[in-house]
């Protein structure tokens, strides 16, 4: 966990939400200058903070609303502070919760120094990483569908491989396979949901490859040097990303991506794993998929991945080769160097 240094006259602390928010003013002696709640408006945060400007901060606790709230205060060059919710929700402890109360904190924890940070991405490639989230989405909905036809042909004896569902030409054959009209129904509901998400998913994937053109094509090509990693992968990760030197290490790096996992101590025992799931999802999607990529087009790295297999088990192996690129992307980022093969089956095998 790393702390904001904040260093201001005023500090507000604002607790969001989609139609109210409740805002805190202190000063650094802690004294309370206003504490009101408010209409979510950009104008309405503006008018209520004039008389403190310039020298305020403002911070927010990390939710899915701060995008226009970061906006504004670049706007009026207002520094703003981003806190990461978990780890704000460990600081708070307290027995009582609510709005009020939650503003208070975080301009508390804005003035002591102790608001755990949170990443503000920057507008200008913000819609883009959105949209990019938003493809997965889609994309896991159509497996979704995928897989419940498979499940619903084993269920009745009936066997079916994942190519004929995925068969553009003859997969509407499925249906005459039961008679019963519910089967048909349900099996016709998995195929028009993934007729509709077919054309959408490519849409998208061409939308976002004319956005991506104005990213660092350096950087892509980089990344794209990996073998087997693909265009729309490549950009998850440089979007997800954003700016590699806000990591000041490989090992925070990959803690970011979930790649590893926290672990439990005490007294000088070993009480286990913990805390896999604090960092970004998408980031760990798009390095745990290179593998299975990789593999096909690189027989020094599929060897090493089964001899990793055959040591580890599957999932341990997975875990390990994703980290060794996680490790990888972050120095071929930092460095602006491409991919070694050679060098990163030596590195591992050590």
């Amino acid at each position: 966990m790393e702390h904001y240094k904040i260093d201001s006259t005023f500090y507000c602390g604002i607790d969001l939400h989609a139609r109210s928010m409740y805002a805190c003013v202190m000063n650094k002696e802690g004294d309370i200058l206003l504490h009101k709640n408010m209409r979510t408006e950009s104008r309405e945060i503006k008018r209520k903070l004039a008389p403190f400007l310039p020298d305020i901060a403002v911070g927010v606790e990390s939710t899915y609303n701060y995008y226009w709230l970061a906006d504004a205060c670049r706007m009026h060059k207002i520094p703003f502070y981003l806190g990461h919710a978990y780890y704000m929700k460990t600081i708070h402890g307290g027995k009582k919760k609510n709005d009020k109360l939650d503003s208070r904190k975080i301009a508390d924890l804005m003035r002591c120094n102790h608001l755990p940070k949170a990443y503000s991405y920057p507008r200008q490639r913000r819609a883009t990483r959105d949209l990019l989230r938003r493809r997965h989405r889609y994309g896991r909905i159509r497996s979704e569908a995928y897989r419940h036809i498979q499940c619903t042909f084993h269920q009745h004896e009936k066997y079916i491989s994942p190519s004929a569902v995925r068969d553009k030409s003859s997969r509407h054959r499925l249906l005459d396979v039961f008679d019963d009209p519910v089967l048909r129904m349900m099996i016709e509901a998995d195929l028009e949901t993934i007729y509709f998400l077919d054309p959408k998913l490519k849409q998208l994937e061409n939308a976002i490859r004319q956005q991506a053109r104005t990213y660092d094509r350096d950087l892509l090509t980089i990344l794209q040097s990996i073998p087997g990693l693909g265009d729309i992968l490549s950009l998850i990760t440089l979007y997800e990303i954003d700016d590699i030197n806000r990591f000041p290490s490989a090992q925070k790096f990959c803690s970011y991506a979930r790649l590893v996992r926290g672990s439990y101590e005490s007294a000088g025992k070993y009480l286990g794993h913990g805390k896999a799931k604090i960092g970004n999802p998408w980031l760990k999607y798009a390095i745990a998929d290179i593998i299975i990529h990789a593999e096909r087009t690189s027989p020094s790295i599929a060897q090493f991945y089964q001899k990793l297999q055959k040591q580890h088990g599957v999932k341990r192996a997975k875990s390990i080769i994703s980290h060794k690129f996680g490790i990888a992307i972050f120095y071929m980022l930092k460095n602006k160097q491409v991919f070694d093969e050679k060098r990163f089956v030596q590195s591992a095998m050590k």
